[in-house]
């Protein structure tokens, strides 16, 4: 893979240039320099020196003379206690094999050097690939879904990659997208690989990596306004998708939970739509384009996935019916004909003397910190903070907008909550507490599982359209509450869309919301 220091021409392999080496200072070699022609451990014939990388260390091609395969070699010198981080994460990344992880090989140490053999790879490392331009939003959205799928491999082993860089992602001449290099220390968590992947799409849209966010590097920083703030990427260079800029905005924000990679990698799948699929319009909600003839055919993966779904609710239909002509025969052998006795269900089993017959009472749903999202598709990302003040039992306590000038909502159309309950409920009613009158909202809900992932506010919007009840429109009390749920209907998604601020005791357009409480069946 090609780097900064290597010769131009034939394809190259560049390994190391992650964010910890690109802070180092490379070693002096004196003795013992590796050349054309040797011979490692009786088995890689070094071939051609490409580079030395940001940590000293020395990157050749070279020859697998057993297999007779092109491998690539790093070489460090000394070896010894010193060489032992690299070979360690050496052999912890061997136990990986997953097609988005560069190949581990062999690690060995002589002492005097020791070298890591691992999968040569054609093509150019992902920092290179950016130098003229950055890429356009379906090739960032593409890149990444491969890194979030290393790193999940990586994660699912219980082990952490610890260098997510440019300079690590590899992009091989037939398409194909590689993680390598990995380095984690103690102090890097999974978290760290998943924010650092919030920087991959940052830097793959924008040509900037996010040193505050992620960590430094001797790749331009961020864009960033006076305050040190990070720009988002639409900011930055014009025609990127609105759900992309706030993905990528919403990982590398420390304030907001980030999702698991295999998460993250299960929502860039869903972006991740191939250039010849023209079925699809865009890489939001999934949409078909018209054509003359109507919608076009499905591809053939597609229909597969049709017929095995056709199929699975045949046997589940099939099941079900079986399954209800049981219960059917069981009520008649043990009621028979006979017409119930006064005392007696229609279930055959006896009512206790006095019973209600009235539903049992709602009772009030526990609410989490990480179970509600501000939900702020114009904003600038200023009001995220302080959600959990809403759901913490407490009226003095509050969550606060920014105070704004205008009604309704001063420049926005509005903002809302993202409610997402543990699992589907039979939701009652919703009530919301705030400190003043005069509020303007709606409760709308919808299907999917967009809240449990870090994806874009306006995607949200689209998501969960379906309105519950009435809109309250200019609030004459400081509690809201939204009903007209159906009895039979289950709900896991609830979306509070404020429309109109309320004016507080001192004058403020501002929106507090001091609780919200969520009613079920009991």
């Amino acid at each position: 893979m090609t780097s900064e220091n290597s010769t131009e021409g034939g394809p190259v392999t560049q390994v190391g240039e992650g964010q910890e080496a690109d802070e180092a200072t490379p070693p002096v070699l004196t003795v013992g320099a590796p050349h054309v022609g040797e011979v490692l451990a009786d088995r890689y014939e070094l071939a051609e020196h490409i580079n030395d990388d940001a940590a000293g260390r020395q990157v050749w091609q070279g020859i697998d003379v057993v297999l007779r395969r092109p491998v690539a070699v790093v070489l460090r010198y000394p070896g010894g206690d010193s060489a032992q981080e690299m070979l360690q994460a050496a052999v912890t990344a061997s136990r990986v094999i997953h097609p988005n992880l560069a190949g581990v090989y062999d690690a060995i140490d002589e002492d005097g050097r020791a070298y890591v053999v691992r999968e040569w790879i054609d093509g150019e490392a992902l920092r290179q690939l950016v130098v003229e331009e950055p890429l356009d939003a379906e090739r960032a959205t593409s890149i990444a879904h491969s890194v979030a799928s290393a790193v999940a491999a990586v994660h699912a082993t219980g082990m952490v990659h610890g260098n997510v860089h440019p300079g690590t992602v590899m992009v091989a001449d037939d398409g194909r997208v590689v993680l390598a290099d990995a380095r984690a220390t103690e102090g890097d968590t999974p978290d760290t690989d998943v924010r650092a992947i919030g920087g991959i799409l940052y830097f793959a849209l924008t040509g900037h990596w996010p040193h505050a966010e992620v960590g430094p590097s001797s790749l331009p920083d961020a864009v960033r306004d006076g305050s040190g703030a990070i720009a988002a990427p639409r900011m930055v260079r014009a025609g990127i998708p609105a759900y992309l800029d706030d993905l990528t905005m919403d990982l590398l924000d420390d304030r907001l939970a980030l999702p698991s990679a295999d998460v993250l990698a299960a929502e860039l799948d869903r972006l991740d739509v191939a250039a010849d699929e023209p079925f699809i319009v865009d890489a939001g909600p999934l949409r078909f384009s018209a054509t003359e003839e109507g919608l076009p055919d499905h591809p053939p993966a597609t229909r597969r996935k049709l017929v095995l779904g056709v199929a699975s609710l045949l046997v589940i239909a099939t099941v079900g019916l079986l399954l209800g002509i049981s219960v059917l025969a069981d009520r008649g052998d043990s009621s028979g004909d006979a017409t119930p006795g006064p005392g007696v269900a229609a279930t055959g089993s006896a009512a206790p003397s006095g019973a209600s017959t009235e539903p049992a009472a709602p009772k009030p749903v526990a609410l989490t910190k990480d179970q509600v999202r501000i939900v702020d598709p114009e904003g600038d990302r200023t009001e995220l903070t302080d959600a959990a003040l809403m759901v913490d039992g407490k009226r003095d306590t509050a969550w606060e907008s920014d105070t704004y000038k205008n009604l309704p909502f001063g420049p926005k159309s509005g903002m809302g909550v993202l409610i997402k309950l543990a699992e589907p409920t039979a939701v009652t009613s919703v009530q919301v507490n705030l400190s003043a009158t005069g509020a303007s909202a709606a409760l709308f809900t919808g299907q999917g599982d967009t809240g449990s992932t870090r994806v874009g506010d306006q995607r949200i919007l689209d998501t969960y359209k379906t309105r519950i009840g009435e809109p309250l429109e200019n609030h004459e009390a400081t509690t809201l509450t939204f009903q007209g749920f159906e009895p039979d209907q289950k709900h896991q998604y609830l979306l509070i869309w404020f429309t109109k601020l309320p004016t507080t005791t001192d004058g403020r357009l501002r929106l507090e919301i001091q609780e919200i409480t969520v009613q079920a069946q009991g």
